[in-house]
């Protein structure tokens, strides 16, 4: 038989397991490894004062309340390096359309970014910015100027110098007052890291470079064509390596293109629409914004603003072509930017003129999308990145 004593200390160690059990402390220590880091690119307002930060919880798809990790004047797109705790933001420094570098530091519920140096563009703001495979080279692209910045890097992953700024000619004035002239959108790299891809809304082309990102120097080498007044936005390889999808701003619709990486060329096999035009009658303003693929390969996501959903579509993995599967509201307002989690369970769609950030479940096996409740507040986000981006 025990004491009294015994028992009662029995009882409130039990007590106190129970407690920590159900207590309202959102992350345990037993919990930080299912957290991964969220960081969020701002518009240039009077609610935002610069670069976030929060944490999503990868079993519960909860989100923590972001906080400012850096203050910069409209840091709307945000990119990280490949091989190095840095990331870099465009945006504006003593009012100058810039691109900077800031060290990660910190820790996942204590995150921060340290200014490490900027540059500035030379054309007018930067609506994209990417950085190559090896670290060397990062890109811009310019909206209102219609160009390419080119910016080669140091071993810290700080910037060394603009080492190119190309300028894009044209307009295939398709749709007026849209496509007068270039309006450079998006940069990325080639698998393998052998060209650079500018999809530019105001030429209905995606411009190809090919690429030496250990010299940080692009040369012209062809172009993806989509249907005329489509306004190409943004665009994602298929991990495969085989297929990409343009993701057409003005008319709302997503173009595959087949990608023959042997000599750096696309051709355009299929084109589908992100909403019917019918759907879209009442809306006062609509726009295309953001393509996502699944990290399993099996669907492809696109976000609608005026809208406000996100289509999903599956892919067939024999062609690459794609399937409706259906359209989520964003509960939020003109989803200007999402992303997927590396676990590939959460969407996270951020509402810019609703200034929240949300998140969705996605199914694995349908590629369906279901709102978890989980919203916080995220001052006119324009860009959700993950630290393994």
């Amino acid at each position: 038989m025990i004491s009294r004593i015994t028992y009662l200390l029995c009882l409130c160690l039990c007590f106190t397991l129970a407690n920590s059990a159900f207590s309202s402390e959102p992350y345990t220590a037993a919990l930080q490894n299912d957290l991964i880091d969220v960081w969020l690119g701002t518009g240039n307002g009077k609610v935002s004062k610069g670069i976030y930060h929060c944490t999503l919880n990868t079993v519960s798809g909860k989100l923590s309340d972001p906080t400012v990790v850096a203050e910069m004047s409209g840091p709307g797109f945000l990119a990280m390096h490949p091989k190095l705790p840095v990331m870099y933001a465009v945006g504006g420094i003593n009012g100058e359309a810039s691109v900077a570098a800031f060290s990660i530091e910190g820790t996942l519920r204590k995150a921060a970014l340290k200014f490490m140096n900027s540059l500035p563009i030379g054309d007018g703001g930067a609506a994209h910015v990417s950085v190559d495979k090896t670290g060397h080279t990062l890109l811009t692209a310019q909206y209102g100027g219609g160009s390419t910045g080119v910016f080669s890097l140091n071993t810290d992953g700080s910037l060394k110098a603009r080492t190119q700024l190309i300028e894009h000619e044209g307009g295939s004035r398709a749709v007026p007052g849209r496509q007068d002239s270039s309006h450079a959108h998006w940069t990325g790299f080639s698998p393998d890291n052998q060209y650079a891809f500018v999809p530019d809304l105001g030429l209905d082309k995606v411009v190809i470079y090919k690429a030496d990102a250990l010299n940080s120097d692009l040369q012209p080498h062809g172009f993806g064509q989509v249907a005329a007044g489509g306004g190409p936005r943004h665009m994602k390889f298929h991990n495969n390596g085989k297929w990409i999808y343009v993701l057409h701003e003005l008319d709302l619709k997503v173009t595959l293109f087949d990608y023959d990486s042997a000599n750096g060329t696309m051709s355009a096999r299929q084109t589908i629409e992100t909403v019917p035009a019918a759907e879209l009658k009442k809306e006062q303003f609509k726009s295309c914004s953001e393509i996502r693929v699944h990290p399993n390969g099996r669907f492809v996501y696109a976000a609608n603003r005026g809208h406000d959903t996100v289509t999903a579509f599956s892919v067939d993995q024999q062609t690459g072509e794609l399937t409706l599967i259906e359209r989520e509201n964003v509960r939020g307002a003109t989803p200007r930017n999402f992303s997927i989690d590396p676990t590939g369970k959460w969407l996270l769609a951020a509402g810019q003129d609703s200034h929240t950030l949300a998140c969705f479940a996605i199914d694995q096996q349908t590629g369906e999308l279901t709102y978890n409740r989980s919203v916080v507040f995220a001052p006119a986000c324009i860009c959700v990145l993950f630290g393994h981006e």
